[in-house]
């Protein structure tokens, strides 16, 4: 019998357990959880956010190739003969592709598991991203950006989805934040990356940002394998669990969370679609993708903007994301202890809302206040994420649910990255006031959004009958 055969035995095995067992009420002995927690933390958690390192730098470096050498004619812009509306087509493109293929990505993953199919995307937007090192022409730049966006779409989405197999509502903020965090790292790197590139100018007679693309595509490659082998799928084929092990895993999330082994139904699906409250959540995801998009993809423009040119413009890029890194992680951790996601998500949302606001409002000769108030939004920004995502999952109901809910989240999301791509005009450098105020807007929308949604949660957790699972707030 194959591995595969194995595990898919080991499913149909514990498909027919938990029927068997579905009413029996067990007790767990606490120390063998946060034992079998911590085991689970150091198989899972920094794998996932060193895969979404990759990804994000495999994403964002065509903000760092922009700039890259412009002072010499030696940018990807200049190279390749673009115009400025043709690079904002080429942002857009990466999101239409990831836009279409997010949802049917999580699909693929429950059905191939996860280890398969994030190696599987892996190789593939790892090898895109060197091809871009290759490109020669704007048609050849806006087709490997769509591939791009293709093989990049169902990470993010199907690892909080991996999350729900594996934890419980209150343990999954902190560690969607430290994946969601390595964003910020990536971010961070990517300008320190771009930095030392730079200074690769024509070597062996290539343009650094054709370096940069490969450089940082090969990595995505060579982990693609390491991933197939050692990254973990479900609780119930785990085999680096002992039996008794894999039974705690399983037992511990019964009724809370979705195991893998779980059947997705169309009843599921229609209920998910149907569910009005669900495209609240998808409406604040709406007004954090804007700020994300402009962010991740301006932030070397923005920084040009703030007397900062050349190559130190891509350095200047590394304070923001690194103090991201450190309040991402803190206001998650907060919001898992204290069990207040939708106030997390609130007071990041409003705080990076009102730095935007200001930074529109000031002089575009007020570099180093700009610069401070960018540090703010862009960590607030960031640090909203994860609580919002853990508050959705945490009020999902069933598989089918966690399944089709949150790659729809981050799917119609997209509506705010394509927004996001627009408004930061050249034309309005060096203050950008319009990118500024839009995100600003957004922002704060979200944030009130949040506040209804918390208020609706409330209002149906006084109409439970006794006994009845409560919504979290």
């Amino acid at each position: 019998m194959s591995v595969s055969d194995e595990k898919d035995a080991d499913i149909e095995q514990y498909s027919k357990h938990d029927e068997a067992q579905s009413d029996e009420v067990r007790t767990i002995d606490r120390k063998a959880e946060a034992r079998l927690v911590r085991r689970i933390d150091i198989r899972l958690v920094p794998s996932s956010m060193f895969i979404y390192l990759l990804c994000f730098l495999d994403r964002s470096n065509i903000g760092n190739a922009k700039l890259l050498n412009s002072a010499t004619g030696n940018s990807l812009v200049q190279s390749i003969k673009m115009s400025n509306q043709q690079y904002l087509v080429a942002l857009m493109i990466f999101i239409v592709a990831y836009t279409l293929f997010e949802t049917p990505s999580n699909y693929m993953l429950k059905r191939f598991r996860p280890s398969r199919w994030i190696a599987f995307l892996m190789m593939g937007w790892g090898l895109m991203t060197m091809v871009l090192g290759a490109i020669h022409s704007y048609p050849a730049l806006v087709v490997v950006r769509f591939l791009l966006g293709a093989f990049e779409a169902g990470l993010f989405p199907g690892m909080v989805y991996c999350l729900t197999f594996w934890y419980k509502q209150d343990e999954r903020a902190l560690r969607a934040a430290l994946i969601l965090a390595c964003a910020t790292l990536g971010g961070a790197f990517g300008g320190a990356v771009a930095f030392a590139v730079g200074h690769m100018n024509q070597v062996r007679g290539l343009e650094a940002w054709r370096w940069l693309f490969i450089l940082e595509g090969a990595p995505s490659c060579l982990c693609a394998i390491l991933v197939f082998f050692f990254y973990p799928d479900f609780p119930e084929t785990a085999p680096w669990l002992s039996a008794d092990e894999r039974e705690l895993a399983i037992e511990r999330i019964k009724g809370v969370a979705s195991l893998g082994h779980a059947k997705i139904t169309w009843a599921d699906a229609k209920n998910t679609l149907t569910d009005w409250r669900l495209y609240l959540h998808y409406l604040v995801y709406i007004s954090i993708s804007v700020p994300f998009s402009s962010i991740s993809l301006f932030a070397p423009t923005i920084v040009s903007g703030l007397g900062y040119e050349g190559l130190n413009a891509q350095l200047f890029t590394v304070p923001p994301y690194a103090i991201a890194f450190v309040i991402t992680i803190i206001v998650s951790w907060q919001s898992d202890k204290r069990e207040m996601r939708s106030w997390g998500a609130f007071y990041s949302l409003a705080i990076a809302g009102i730095s935007f606001l200001a930074q529109g409002a000031l002089p575009s000769h007020a570099f180093k206040a700009r610069y401070g108030l960018l540090c703010v939004a862009v960590a607030f920004s960031f640090a909203s994420i994860p609580p919002l995502l853990s508050w959705l999952t945490a009020n999902l109901r069933n598989t089918g649910a966690a399944t089709l809910a949150v790659p729809l989240n981050v799917s119609i999301g997209q509506v705010g990255q394509i927004i996001g791509v627009y408004i930061f005009k050249s034309s309005e450098a060096p203050g950008y006031p319009t990118g500024h105020y839009t995100n600003a807007v957004f922002l704060i929308l979200g944030a009130l959004v949040v506040v209804l949604l918390r208020f609706i949660y409330a209002h149906r957790n006084r109409r439970l009958l006794p006994g009845e699972r409560q919504w979290k707030l």
